[in-house]
């Protein structure tokens, strides 16, 4: 296969395993977006709003559905080709690896045992009998606990904390500022102040995880807070103590998880949602933006609002919360129609005397 510089359409139809139409040796030097994509660059058309405009790209070539044709344009047919692009896109920007070995300014504890190919930062501190797998990066001023666990071809990035005795798997990627192993929220009032319960629990971070910037997931005060395999996390989420999270969820911005929930697998949080502690969120729930959950979800379950209701529901009470002025308008005149036929009568139960209100 050519270098990452330059791709023929037979190399990347090997890569992603499609079928050519068109020059199998045309040259591409690139990938963009399909709006943007010029002659020497690859770009992809998985929507029908994309096909339909295939013949106007001025792409050198398009990854399309099977089945897809377009006279005069090179393609490469493929299954998906969203995930293909990815590939794609992988030869022509690799991602950046620091140099192998251990930076000279970099504090190694005693019991340190490593694999092979690893990379050390500088200013990076590992503590004491630590156990890293092969292929790991730990970057610049990250700071490794004892008794840390972590597995094959794990990238943490700078500034990332995991303190003691917390266990990350494999090909798990940690962005900067993320915090593993803080102290769960445990305290007990004694009616005058607040006594610190301690937290001797761990963090599981398990297999092809990827943890967002500035998360921070908080130790068990017993066991394990513990994310399962394909779990992602975008920036700035909370997860607490003795939370369980679902195989291939995802977790968007600012999402905050209270202590000892279970959460299913394929599991999608928006953004802001806010979820209640020592509850379950079923298999494949959606939980919309900025959502409030303080009750336990059913298996496939979307909801919307606070507290949180189904989203069909909410997105009625939305419509009608619009519609309230008027309504409300329409009251009063009921109220003043009523009156002239039954002065001093009032409104009937349980109707408020808005035309007061009006003035």
């Amino acid at each position: 296969m050519a270098n990452a510089e330059t791709l023929t359409l037979a190399d990347i139809s090997k890569l992603v395993g499609g079928e050519v139409s068109g020059d199998v040796g045309k040259i591409v030097s690139g990938a963009a977006p399909f709006e943007s994509a010029g002659p020497d660059d690859i770009t992809f058309a998985g929507q029908a709003k994309f096909i339909s405009r295939l013949e106007a790209s001025s792409a050198g070539a398009v990854l399309v559905p099977t089945g897809v044709s377009c006279e005069g344009k090179n393609l490469v047919r493929v299954k998906n080709p969203r995930i293909a692009f990815i590939d794609v896109l992988l030869l022509f920007h690799p991602p950046s690896r620091l140099p192998k070995g251990i930076h000279p300014s970099a504090v190694i504890g005693n019991g340190f045992a490593c694999g092979k190919e690893i990379a050390v930062g500088a200013c990076a501190v590992v503590g004491r009998h630590v156990t890293v797998g092969d292929r790991v990066q730990i970057h610049p001023n990250a700071v490794i606990g004892d008794y840390v666990e972590v597995g094959d071809d794990v990238i943490i990035y700078p500034n990332v904390t995991i303190l003691e005795r917390c266990k990350i798997g494999n090909r798990v990627i940690i962005h900067a500022g993320a915090v593993i192993g803080s102290d769960g929220y445990g305290f007990e009032s004694d009616g005058e102040r607040y006594h610190k319960i301690p937290q001797v629990g761990i963090v599981q971070i398990d297999d092809d995880v990827e943890i967002g910037a500035n998360n921070t997931i908080d130790r068990a005060a017993f066991e394990k807070t513990w994310i399962r395999s394909g779990v992602k996390t975008d920036n700035l989420v909370h997860i607490a103590h003795n939370v369980v999270v679902g195989e291939n969820t995802a977790i968007l911005g600012q999402v905050g998880i209270s202590g000892s929930t279970t959460i299913g697998r394929n599991v999608v949080f928006a953004g802001q949602a806010g979820i209640g502690g020592h509850i379950a969120i079923g298999d494949r729930a959606i939980i919309s933006a900025r959502a409030g959950i303080s009750q336990s979800v059913p298996d496939g379950a979307v909801l919307s609002g606070f507290p949180g209701i189904p989203h069909r529901l909410w997105l009625r009470v939305q419509r009608a919360v619009s519609k309230l002025p008027e309504l409300f308008k329409q009251v009063g005149r009921l109220e003043k129609r009523m009156e002239r036929i039954d002065p001093g009568g009032g409104p009937p139960d349980g109707l408020p005397d808005s035309t007061k209100d009006e003035g």
